[in-house]
């Protein structure tokens, strides 16, 4: 997982030694104890959706929807609220990138990419939005197992909170993208809207 994990960092930021350490960092904050989900295989699990969706979805830049794939959890503390870790992988994502000589567009939209997933609501012409927030969301529709996998780790991540705030929180959640008239916006993603339903639903059923 290391090596691939270098390897895409190095392929839109290259291998100098402040490049590589940037990295050392950003893998440090995934793999923090706390995470139980949101830790390094979802990071590289997103990185590997970008570029499937990519091959077919045309953006401006694909290496700041990549770049935002690696900040966009880049700090992730469950008891924070609601966009504050977005904004604060924002701003972390423009300290870096600045510092790496990155251009003036590519830092501007990698911040904008990083928080448009507070809401996963993209802009309506905004094709590198909906690659990353598709591929953020993918995990919805994975195999009942994965799924199940994700839905646990997301639970222990909230440990703090009792079953009792859990279920209404996540309950909530659920039932908010289940009213979502589509949880996927890229065309390669249409085809999965079923099987993402079908296991947010499966996961409504059993905490209620």
């Amino acid at each position: 997982m290391d090596e691939e994990l270098y390897d895409r960092w190095a392929a839109d930021l290259g291998r100098g030694r402040d490049a590589t350490k940037t990295l050392d960092r950003l893998l440090t904050r995934y793999r923090e104890p706390h995470r139980q989900y949101h830790a390094v295989a979802h990071a590289l699990r997103v990185l590997r959706t970008v570029d499937e969706l990519l091959a077919a979805v045309a953006v401006p830049d694909p290496g700041a929807v990549r770049l935002g794939a690696w900040y966009h959890d880049a700090v992730y503390e469950p008891t924070a609220a609601a966009g504050a870790n977005e904004a604060a992988s924002a701003a972390l994502s423009r300290r870096d990138l600045e510092a790496l000589e990155q251009s003036p567009q590519r830092v501007d939209a990698v911040e904008r990419l990083v928080l448009m997933t507070a809401s996963h609501h993209p802009a309506g012409a905004a094709a590198d939005e909906a690659v990353l927030c598709d591929a953020d969301m993918a995990i919805l529709a994975a195999d009942p197992a994965t799924y199940t996998a994700y839905a646990t780790g997301v639970r222990a991540e909230y440990g703090h909170l009792t079953d009792d705030e859990w279920t209404r929180g996540r309950g909530s959640v659920l039932r908010s993208l289940l009213a979502e008239p589509a949880l996927f916006y890229t065309p390669p993603m249409h085809g999965r809207e079923a099987t993402a339903r079908a296991n947010l639903s499966a996961e409504l059923a059993s905490i209620e």
